[in-house]
């Protein structure tokens, strides 16, 4: 059978590029994937328009970090003060206490270093807004700083009305729908168990719900606010949160090759702690019909039950459609028994099971008709900024938010239920996938998802909404430091 691969050629366009050299910035990433790609990629085009970026990771000598392609800019790597300590004999509160206290130092230090050698030193520093104290330190040393939020506005709006106290704790359903009622009114399609999980059971989270309410502890102190989305997308809530603060859209923050080809060689995230089998994958799909596969991946944190995966092998084997499921090496033991065996090893077999993929090769490639996800927000971006159709199945933090929007408000795909018993039945998953994949409402959000990768494209080409914010957001910096 001939090839389904979606060909992505490279463009002639260059960048726009600004008077912006030899004006330095520093990044501080949070020190996890799904934090990391996207600040990674917003340097990448901060680069391309001609600033000095020197991307910042927190870690100990005992990890490692595969970083390739980020030749445009600098990566150093500062303490995490964990090489001595046994991390998980301390608490999540305790975790992440040391983290900050040993991050601020190192942060420190490598600021008082940068400065008292480089000719034009950096004058901003870029963090993640999990990591608020970093904005204190910055600010310490004479610089401004600048907060990027990695979620959706959505979810970053909950937490703020949390720590506003416009929301309280514990959540309340409030109307006969068992809906918890607040501004901005697009937020009324979230019942109590669609918020992010750290808010709706705060108790079961101690420690974590201190650090995503803290993202506005000190925000008002920040120069610039940005945000990992596109205006489109959240308009409502990006014009309900830029009437209390000024913030700026510049995502979604995905490689240059799938989105608007304008930076060169950009055509991975360049980070991933775990090695794809990415030609396994893509010489399986190539023997499949076009949109016939099912890609399944919940990531590289979240962690099914037993229950819930016999149930998911239930659904996939039952499902009309070809699978590629994605189980990483840690959750391989919960698969049923003889399962991996009971597929077969030739490409005529109806799903292979891999540890790890390029999952922007598989979205992007003809034969995936559809997208069984938790709902991060980078696989929910991934996703529509690649026109895959969605069934949601999100398991924790922000991803029960995620869900509900792509089903109510975006209309790209459907969400499935946990029982009683809190788990996705088999029949459950077979009926959604099969509706999506084949049913009427499947093209109703086909033609919604294809219609959002044309929107992305847009916001993120040169004079998209994305693009002139991240314009606008590199003049400041020039005008600042010159």
């Amino acid at each position: 059978m001939s090839s389904s691969r979606e060909r992505i050629c490279p463009s002639n366009r260059q960048p726009t590029m600004y008077p912006a050299k030899d004006i330095h910035v520093l990044v501080l990433a949070h020190p996890v994937q799904g934090h990391i790609n996207p600040m990674l990629q917003f340097s990448k085009r901060l680069a391309s328009k001609g600033l000095k970026v020197t991307f910042l990771i927190p870690i100990s000598t005992k990890k490692s970090l595969n970083l390739v392609n980020a030749s445009s800019i600098q990566v150093e790597y500062i303490s995490d003060g964990f090489d001595n300590v046994e991390a998980d004999k301390l608490s999540t509160k305790e975790y992440l206490e040391h983290f900050r206290l040993s991050v601020s130092q190192s942060l420190s230090d490598f600021i008082q270093k940068h400065q008292s050698c480089q000719e034009n030193p950096a004058k901003v520093l870029i963090y993640d807004s999990f990591d608020s104290w970093a904005l204190d330190v910055a600010i310490e040393h004479g610089m401004h700083g600048a907060s990027f939020f990695t979620q959706s506005c959505v979810v970053s709006c909950i937490y703020y009305l949390v720590h506003h106290g416009t929301v309280k704790l514990p959540l309340e359903a409030v109307d006969g729908q068992g809906r918890v009622l607040c501004d901005p009114p697009v937020m009324s399609v979230l019942g109590l168990n669609d918020f992010p999980s750290f808010v709706a059971d705060v108790h079961k989270y101690p420690g974590v719900v201190d650090i995503v309410l803290g993202q506005f502890s000190n925000f008002r102190k920040a120069k610039w606010l940005l945000f990992n989305t596109f205006t489109e997308l959240e308009e409502e809530l990006v014009n309900w949160m830029g009437n209390q603060w000024s913030m700026m859209t510049v995502g979604p923050t995905i490689p240059s090759v799938y989105m608007d080809n304008r930076l060169e060689d950009d055509t991975g995230y360049g980070l991933s702690l775990f090695k794809p089998e990415a030609e396994a994958c893509l010489r399986w799909l190539d023997s499949k019909p076009p949109c016939s596969t099912v890609y399944v991946s919940f990531g590289s944190l979240a962690s099914l039950g037993e229950d819930q995966m016999e149930e998911l092998v239930s659904g996939l084997r039952s499902m009309k459609s070809h699978f590629l499921w994605v189980v990483r090496e840690s959750e391989e033991k919960k698969l049923p028994l003889n399962f991996l065996q009971e597929l077969g090893l030739d490409d005529d077999k109806k799903g292979l099971v891999v540890r790890w993929c390029n999952q922007l090769q598989v979205l992007s490639h003809g034969s995936v008709g559809c997208f069984m996800t938790h709902c991060g927000w980078n696989s929910t971006l991934e996703a529509l900024s690649l026109g895959v159709p969605m069934v949601a199945m999100p398991q924790w933090t922000d991803q029960p938010t995620n869900a509900t929007f792509i089903e109510e408000v975006w209309k790209a795909g459907l969400r499935v239920r946990a029982n009683e018993r809190g788990v996705v039945t088999g029949e459950e998953i077979e009926s959604f996938v099969n509706e999506v994949m084949y049913g009427e409402r499947g093209k109703e959000i086909r033609e919604n998802s294809l219609r959002w990768k044309e929107i992305v494209k847009r916001a993120v080409d040169e004079g998209g909404s994305s693009d002139k914010n991240i314009q606008e957001f590199v003049s400041n910096v020039v005008d600042l430091c010159t």
